[in-house]
């Protein structure tokens, strides 16, 4: 019992830092995208 909720535990830290990771880099894409329309205004 002990080494499945090990095992469970393990891997809900895994997608949780994973996901962390794609909600950073989707961030800076819109950056991104928002620099290059200030640039294309300007």
């Amino acid at each position: 019992m002990n080494k499945v909720l090990i095992v469970l535990v393990m891997g809900i830290m895994i997608l949780s830092l994973s996901a962390c990771e794609t909600i950073k880099g989707a961030g800076k894409d819109i950056e991104d995208g928002g620099e290059w329309i200030q640039r294309k205004a300007s």
